[in-house]
């Protein structure tokens, strides 16, 4: 009998050198997931990744996971690390199973997709073992947040089965942003603390219409798929789940690794 996972989580993952930066702090915090975050032991682990954006919900059916190096320009040992966690089809088929039956019409399948790197390289710090199956779906950047939500809220029953439900994307996401040593730009801190307060007060409605709500919205996220796989989480865990900042850090002074805990109301 699987265990009840009353918690769902947002990871801000940041740029890919997380997995080997050792000055990150969201780094260390990763890393102390099973100690000081979350002990419990997922059966399997689904990742809503901002780095799989496709037309239509799309779920990898594998049985095992191959590490993507969805990156360029980085040092020659980042293209070395392996994450070959198993795959996890019954997990993927069960997906689509629960979106279809919840009016989503069209679910793909994808039977050669691994891991991209908003899976693998917080995977690997949070459960370096890899012995855990993992599957991973896909946002749709072409959509809106009360669609993700509602992708997250069909979900649901997948806690109940054991599974550990993951959003990985970035608090704040525009890479072509001017990046500063010192400091914090306003923008970014407006637009982060405005989402800290909204979770943490419950005002999810506002975080689904976040474009008209938040301060910044399209500087903080030019584009939306790093910030689609927060709506995920807070739809799988519940209108009335309470949130819970239980990271927060920056990089270059706009990249936020504000990481979010959901927990289901019982």
């Amino acid at each position: 009998m699987a265990s009840t996972m009353k918690d769902t989580f947002y990871i801000s993952h940041g740029a890919p050198t997380l997995a080997i930066d050792e000055s990150l702090p969201a780094r260390s915090f990763l890393q102390s997931w099973k100690d000081k975050v979350f002990p419990q032991k997922p059966k399997a682990i689904l990742v809503i990744s901002g780095h799989w954006d496709t037309s239509f919900p799309a779920v990898n059916i594998v049985h095992r996971n191959d590490t993507i190096y969805d990156f360029y320009g980085f040092p020659d040992r980042m293209y070395k690390l392996k994450y070959p966690a198993p795959g996890a089809p019954e997990l993927a088929l069960r997906v689509k199973e629960l979106l279809m039956g919840s009016g989503f019409k069209r679910v793909d399948e994808d039977r050669e997709r691994g891991l991209d790197h908003g899976a693998w390289v917080p995977l690997m710090l949070m459960y370096p073992e890899a012995d855990i199956p993992v599957c991973q779906l896909s946002v749709q950047s072409k959509r809106d947040g009360n669609y993700h939500y509602n992708l997250g809220k069909a979900l649901a029953p997948l806690k109940g089965e054991g599974v550990l439900i993951m959003g990985s994307g970035s608090a704040t996401h525009n890479l072509r942003a001017p990046r500063i040593v010192d400091g914090i730009v306003p923008w970014a801190l407006e637009f982060d603390t405005w989402l800290k307060d909204a979770l943490l007060q419950g005002r999810y409605e506002d975080v689904n219409c976040y474009q008209e709500k938040a301060p910044h919205a399209k500087m903080a996220h030019p584009w939306p798929d790093h910030f689609y796989p927060l709506h995920v989480a807070m739809g799988a865990a519940g209108e009335n789940a309470k949130a819970k900042l239980i990271h927060h850090s920056w990089q270059l002074g706009s990249l936020s690794y504000a990481s979010y805990q959901y927990n289901s109301a019982s």
